[in-house]
């Protein structure tokens, strides 16, 4: 009730929240006046202290002409380009049988020792003179004989065989030079690492058709 009496003085006397002291007057027919100044003789004062403490809420800005700005998402990254899968070949070694994985499937022939393939002495029981024989060693006995100096100074062709890898196989082939190369990069030298660092982009890019 205080506080309404208070906004009525400040509106009866037109003062804008200002620190001070109003008087509520009642006079003998209980009409109730405000004003600055203290009441007359025959009326009945209330003093009211005015506080100009509180904070004046002020309207929020009018933001329905401000223009709007929208925050717009980060591009999302670029998509990182792929490569077809290498046609990739499983090899077999023609001098000692062990296989090679080799992007070329028909490999170039070439000229090994004939001994390299496995071909050895014949028996010495064949050489000196065939079944029960008394093991002459006379060189006349070791002519057309195969000998190991025949063997060492006599090449022969030969190429190596291959077979196209399935998908499956070329995946797990590049996997594996992806992990040779990066075995290499890591123990590389700095001046050494450019073309590792090429191969490594190369295998990336094939490993993601995988």
């Amino acid at each position: 009730m205080i506080r309404l009496s208070l906004l009525v003085a400040l509106a009866l006397l037109g003062s804008p929240a200002v620190a001070g002291t109003a008087y509520q007057c009642t006079d003998a027919s209980g009409k109730v006046s405000f004003q600055d100044k203290p009441c007359g003789g025959a009326q009945r004062q209330q003093m009211l202290h005015l506080d100009d403490t509180q904070p004046i809420a002020t309207p929020p800005p009018d933001t329905s002409n401000s223009p709007v700005f929208e925050t717009a998402a980060p591009p999302a990254p670029a998509p990182q380009p792929s490569a077809p899968l290498p046609v990739m070949y499983a090899c077999v070694r023609a001098t000692d049988g062990k296989t090679y994985t080799s992007d070329n499937g028909e490999p170039q022939p070439y000229q090994v020792p004939y001994g390299i393939l496995g071909a050895t002495q014949l028996p010495l029981s064949q050489v000196y003179g065939g079944p029960g024989a008394a093991g002459a060693s006379a060189p006349e006995l070791n002519r057309g004989r195969i000998t190991p100096g025949l063997v060492a100074n006599h090449y022969v062709w030969v190429q190596d065989q291959c077979r196209e890898l399935t998908r499956a196989e070329t995946c797990r082939a590049l996997r594996d030079a992806f992990d040779d190369n990066e075995e290499k990069l890591r123990r590389a030298f700095k001046s050494d690492q450019p073309p590792l660092e090429q191969r490594e982009q190369t295998l990336r890019a094939q490993l993601r058709n995988c």
